[in-house]
């Protein structure tokens, strides 16, 4: 049984070249990452060596490990004469990653073009990550119906990650991981149930980050939202960054059922224990049974 990783992100030679080619940001100077609103990152090289992260897939015992576009960079919302050389540059890089690694495919959400994404699909990707922000009302769901649409139309599943962060607040560097990303995911996780699934009533979704912990909010939903408390058996989050608490609390409000392992390496490291506390069973359901659920067809 394969033991599988859904969210790790892993810069491929063909997109750190394409994003060194550029003068405004996104852009990169050497190793260095300069975004619009936020101070400039240094990224460390050994973090996207391929080699040594297909070695410590297997020292983490993964069958499999799905490589995201980084959304905070803001490449999904450039202009689609921008975008399209940076996402051709990353599913160039990720398409011809070795084993263990698979991908998802990414897509410009400024102007939506449901045949190219097609087209990338075709090529084996897992399915589709879109920026939360893109997806946190009405009319992000109307924007992205095609894209959305595509998928249900090939059973392939969407993957929900936290999107750019601009302006920051002048606060600490931790500050778009714990505030503008945790709301994107909260706001993404609610407006899907409003907007995503009446649209798309049979596609697979995952959220990454456990969903900025919105499941934790089900009681309030049933006494001020819709007054039903049904869990979505085509809904999944994955545990990047959380720990046995968090995750245990998502469990009880969700079921085992819901969530997947993902780690959102080189930015955080997988868990010791993959059951977070709660047994092996968890840790089968988490790294193997759910996967497999989620992805469907779409591990290849």
């Amino acid at each position: 049984m394969t033991n599988v990783d859904v969210h790790q992100h892993l810069w491929t030679p063909s997109l750190v070249a394409a994003l060194r080619s550029r003068r405004e940001p996104p852009c990169l100077d050497g190793w260095t990452l300069y975004l619009d609103g936020e101070p400039p990152y240094g990224l460390p090289p050994a973090d996207h060596d391929i080699a040594r992260r297909a070695e410590l897939a297997a020292a983490d015992g993964l069958g499999r490990a799905l490589i995201s576009l980084s959304s905070p960079i803001g490449v999904e919302w450039l202009p689609s004469a921008e975008a399209r050389p940076l996402l051709d540059a990353y599913h160039e890089g990720a398409a011809e990653l070795p084993e263990p690694f698979g991908a998802w495919a990414a897509a410009c959400v400024r102007d939506i073009d449901a045949k190219a994404t097609g087209q990338v699909l075709d090529q084996g990707f897992v399915g589709l990550q879109l920026p939360a922000d893109a997806l946190v009302d009405a009319a992000g769901y109307a924007r992205c119906a095609p894209l959305l649409e595509l998928l249900q139309e090939r059973d392939l599943p969407l993957f929900i990650h936290p999107g750019c962060a601009p302006g920051g607040s002048g606060g600490p560097g931790w500050w778009p991981a714990m505030v503008p990303y945790v709301q994107q995911m909260h706001a993404a996780w609610f407006a899907f149930r409003a907007f995503g699934r009446p649209r798309h009533p049979r596609l697979r979704v995952c959220f990454a980050l456990l969903a900025g912990l919105a499941p934790l909010h089900g009681e309030r939903f049933a006494a001020r939202g819709d007054g039903s408390a049904a869990v979505d058996p085509d809904v999944f989050v994955e545990t990047s960054s959380y720990g046995p608490r968090s995750v245990e609390a998502v469990v009880r409000a969700l079921g085992v059922d819901a969530v997947v392992q993902g780690t959102d390496r080189p930015y955080a490291e997988p868990p010791q224990h993959p059951g977070y506390g709660l047994g092996g069973a968890a840790a089968y359901a988490f790294r193997v049974a759910n996967p497999r659920r989620l992805l469907g067809g779409g591990d290849r």
